[in-house]
């Protein structure tokens, strides 16, 4: 068995492809060290794709590498793989023809692994122009980056969690649910009301922000969110009577979602014993009509009965979800 093995590649993105060239390579050699090269302008990120890599690959080295040589010097990049490796590796595994001339030059053998992708069909272009649609050949967190997300908002009793759970149901996916309830339930079984702080609010964009990333790696190619970070802004505004600029660093910090499906106030309020905010929705609803509009956010209103606000949405959904591409 050769002691060290060494794969170099941009992996954009990685894909069950690459896991296969990895894994083949690691059952053949004692340690396996693997370059990712990245370029500024890619999406997503080389530094990301390394850490994707790093995940799905626990007992592997993973380098990166900012990717600025020629990439048919096979010269240069076997000095730059000495420099990173502190020394020549025993054996180079590609896919590509590539390869004999590196190993040429690193002085070490090549294997050539499934040259011709029979068995992982798939390519790094292929994945970047129709992600959706390669959705079998990814990996959870490459899944997580590429899922299309849609996210309903809307005043308080408006129907989102109806909305949110139905499209699930419909696409037969994972939805969020929002945190601010949950966190609201417990503050007024704890202190009888909702005397919010400010650094609340902050706490549950945050919170938010992180179930929704957990959940878009394990959805099946879309991912619907019941609010987030942005809503949470609302309603800051709502109970303290000003935005707050941290909560808006966190909603701007993270991936915005592709799409926001606003509930409209035709629906009769239910109090569940939790809900203060009947006085208020139609001044809620505007807020939010003026802030998705004033921050450029994608949305469509949906209206009418339950019925009705899940044809309208899956339609605009649907809409979406042709041609979709991230980046």
């Amino acid at each position: 068995m050769a002691r060290r093995g060494l794969i170099v590649g941009k992996f954009y993105p990685p894909h069950r492809g690459h896991k296969h060239l990895i894994d083949a390579a690691r059952a053949e050699v004692d340690e396996l060290f693997v370059i990712c090269c990245g370029r500024e302008g890619e999406v997503p990120a080389g530094e990301l794709r390394a850490r994707w890599l790093r995940e799905i690959h626990t007992d592997v080295r993973v380098l990166y590498l900012d990717d600025t040589y020629d990439a048919q010097d096979s010269r240069v990049w076997a000095e730059t793989s000495v420099r990173l490796l502190g020394r020549a590796p025993d054996v180079v595994f590609t896919s590509e023809d590539y390869g004999d001339e590196f190993a040429r030059c690193l002085g070490c053998r090549h294997v050539q692994v499934d040259k011709e992708r029979a068995a992982v069909p798939v390519s790094g272009t292929r994945v970047r122009r129709d992600p959706l649609g390669c959705w079998e050949f990814l990996e959870p967190p490459v899944r997580g980056f590429y899922a299309a997300r849609v996210c309903v908002v809307g005043a308080e009793s408006t129907g989102k969690t109806t909305l949110a759970e139905d499209l699930a149901e419909h696409f037969q996916t994972c939805w969020v649910p929002e945190y601010g309830r949950e966190y609201s339930e417990r503050k007024l079984a704890a202190e009888g009301g909702y005397d919010f702080r400010s650094e609340e609010f902050a706490h549950i964009a945050a919170r938010q922000c992180e179930l929704e990333d957990e959940a878009a790696r394990r959805a099946e190619r879309i991912l619907i969110c019941d609010t987030d970070a942005f809503t949470t802004g609302v309603w800051h505004q709502r109970y303290m009577g000003a935005r707050s600029p941290e909560v808006e660093e966190i909603a701007a910090r993270h991936r915005r979602p592709d799409l926001y499906l606003l509930t409209d106030i035709d629906t009769p309020f239910e109090q569940d014993g939790t809900r203060d905010g009947e006085h208020v929705r139609e001044w809620m609803h505007q807020i939010f009509v003026e802030e998705l509009r004033a921050q450029g956010r994608p949305y469509r209103p949906v209206k009418g009965t339950r019925g009705e606000r899940l044809r309208q949405a899956v339609g605009y959904i649907e809409a979406l979800l042709k041609g979709f591409r991230r980046g």
